[in-house]
């Protein structure tokens, strides 16, 4: 055959598909093309052996928790050394993140990996597809979507379903408790998202802080160490009584006394992550909304010096400049405006307790609220109350037992070690001294490396502080403010249970004035 009859017969044959091609659109269109694969995928599944489940992992608007729970059991190191002992065709991904020392183990886009439960062997593939391309969305979704599913036998249905996905949940959080490494959220301004639909940006959370190395009175600790075992234990009691699967902790004292270190003993003792929530960040009510949606279970939502981040306390009437007012909570929902000429943080009060209180509250479980203040006076009487902030915790001025632990932590010195006339010395100095953890912390560190040193140093600044304060007349101001923590305590309890009284903190007391004069000239 010559070369000109072979490429004109090639070129025959590709006419003739081509032709045949545009015979089989026009005769069996898109629609009946996609009802028979439809079609043909359902015979199939009618006389497979297997069944198939997915487990997609956004749903909704939340991220799917059992999804979390697939991808944290499958990168065990139990789970990937059976499969690669069992599959030498096994593609898994590593990785390592920043400040992190441990390699993830994961499962590559697109493929498989099989396991084995009392016996059954299952496989699951890890599926990752485009997403099509949208010109508009008042939401904004991943490019990727992202899923896994589960093939097993049809006889193993009822195995799988009611004990194998179980046992990866509580499989994925005994690997979750037991990883040390944590994790500290912080939200960017805006509620931008990432690229998989996150508001929250992470870091690994390494804070050394525990409930044994804490300077705080071993009694208080003792409470709240058990207040916190009591919750993380408590699912039944709560599902019993109808309460949201949540508790609220105000920790209030002068700074320096502790309150983030306590933060991240309870977030260690627990094994739960950490949302530090800047409110200056968050524009209105909706976004706050949005953030606790984004939380996970299992949590610590962090909201520090709550008195100075936006304006919370006035919940009356803003008056204009033009003399008229309004009521920020009647609003299209934004809440008050912070100011007239600059955009800021219009979050209400409101929005605020229904973000700890509210039906949104209760769209996760087992999460903690911790706020911190240096001025609990300052905060309405409505964000205190029980069902808010269940636990009060005083954070106060460094007492002996306190400083007997950071003898311990910085010194390495136990109480028997130390000189007893020294000890008793400070014993009396330490209370009147008015000395934060802080600053013992400080005189400590200094001087670790000659513990005879810091001792010394450290009972001559509280020697000093003592006269100072007597000098400036500190007894009789402690004396009028009733003294120490329980002068701390009794201020709390009176902004509680004072209404009038925090009317008049809070401001309002300016705006009867003013609604008076308007009544005085109105009059006249």
């Amino acid at each position: 055959m010559k070369m000109s009859d072979y490429w004109t017969t090639m070129a025959s044959l590709v006419g003739m598909l081509a032709f045949c091609q545009t015979i089989f659109q026009l005769v069996f269109p898109p629609e009946l093309r996609l009802a028979v694969i439809h079609l043909l995928t359902r015979i199939r599944h009618v006389f497979s052996s297997h069944i198939y489940f997915d487990i997609t992992e956004i749903d909704g608007v939340n991220t799917n928790e059992l999804y979390n729970a697939v991808q944290l059991y499958l990168s065990s190191s139990v789970t990937v050394n059976g499969a690669v002992s069992s599959n030498n065709n096994t593609r898994l991904s590593l990785t390592r993140v920043p400040n992190s020392s441990s390699v993830t183990f994961g499962l590559s886009n697109n493929d498989r990996i099989t396991d084995v439960f009392n016996g059954v062997t299952v496989l699951w593939e890890h599926v990752v597809v485009q997403r099509q391309v949208q010109s508009f969305s008042w939401r904004p979704m991943p490019e990727e979507k992202r899923g896994f599913t589960l093939q097993i036998n049809k006889r193993d249905k009822t195995l799988v379903l009611d004990s194998y996905l179980d046992y990866i949940v509580g499989k994925s959080e005994e690997i979750r408790r037991r990883n040390e490494e944590r994790l500290l959220y912080t939200n960017s301004r805006g509620v931008s998202l990432d690229s998989r639909s996150h508001p929250w940006d992470s870091v690994r959370f390494k804070h050394p802080s525990t409930f044994e190395t804490l300077a705080m009175d071993p009694e208080k600790k003792k409470r709240i160490m058990e207040d916190l075992r009591e919750f993380a234990n408590g699912q039944g009691f709560y599902q019993k009584t109808g309460r949201a699967w949540k508790r609220g902790y105000l920790l209030y004292g002068p700074p320096g006394t502790g309150k983030s270190s306590l933060i991240a003993a309870m977030a260690n003792h627990l094994g739960y992550d950490i949302y530090d929530l800047e409110l200056t960040e968050v524009q209105n009510n909706s976004e706050l909304r949005k953030l606790l949606m984004k939380t996970s279970s299992k949590s610590i939502i962090v909201i520090e010096d709550i008195d100075c981040s936006i304006n919370l306390t006035n919940r009356g009437k803003i008056k204009k400049r033009n003399g008229s007012s309004f009521d920020p909570d009647l609003t299209n929902g934004s809440g008050s405006i912070p100011s007239m000429d600059e955009p800021g943080s219009s979050v209400t009060l409101s929005g605020l307790l229904n973000f700890t209180d509210g039906l949104w509250s209760c769209c996760g479980s087992e999460r903690i609220f911790v706020f911190t203040t240096n001025h609990v006076e300052k905060l309405d009487s409505a964000l205190l109350r029980s069902g808010r902030m269940d636990m009060h915790i005083h954070m106060g001025f460094c007492r002996f037992p306190a400083m007997k632990i950071l003898l311990k932590n910085y010194l390495r010195v136990e109480e028997d070690e130390i000189d007893g006339v020294v000890l008793k010395e400070m014993e009396e100095c330490v209370e009147e001294a008015e000395i934060t953890p802080a600053d013992v912390s400080e005189v400590l560190i200094r001087n670790r490396s000659d513990a005879e040193k810091a001792v010394r140093e450290l009972v001559g600044v509280l020697k000093e502080r003592v006269v100072k304060r007597r000098k400036s007349g500190g007894e009789k101001k402690k004396k009028e403010e009733g003294g120490g923590e329980e002068a701390e305590e009794e201020q709390e309890k009176r902004a509680l249970d004072s209404p009038n009284r925090n009317r008049e903190v809070f401001g309002f007391q300016e705006e009867e004035e003013d609604e008076e004069e308007e009544e005085k000239e109105k009059r006249q």
